[in-house]
């Protein structure tokens, strides 16, 4: 739960770099948050109001995150928009999103706390 409120504290900060950690961690949080939002929506026949919201808060995180992490991969942030080619795309963030930090870089000194 810390890393999901460490990023939501850091909602637009696109600048710097992101851990795995971070953005995975915030990543299943967010994915059992939905989750839960979903089955109640379901269970109590709601409008997906309660979802929809969810979705729109967490839209400027989820990005910012991500351009954060792709940081740490060496990456401009301009390589999410790769995410937009059908299957391939995804598949090539996911892969990006599972690489290890690199050294020093032009975006900040190694999150880790080493070189």
């Amino acid at each position: 739960m810390e890393w999901y409120l460490k990023v939501l504290k850091n909602y637009v900060g696109f600048d710097g770099r992101a851990r795995r950690t971070e953005y995975w961690m915030f990543a299943l949080v967010s994915f059992i948050i939905s989750f839960v939002l979903l089955m109640l929506q379901f269970i109590t026949d709601l409008k997906p109001l309660f979802t929809t919201l969810y979705s729109l808060f967490i839209l400027l995180p989820t990005l910012a995150v991500t351009v954060r992490r792709l940081h740490d991969t060496g990456r401009s942030g301009w390589w999410y928009f790769i995410s937009f080619i059908p299957l391939v795309g995804g598949i090539i963030i996911f892969v990006f999103m599972c690489l290890d930090s690199v050294e020093d870089n032009e975006y900040g000194p190694n999150p880790k706390g080493f070189s």
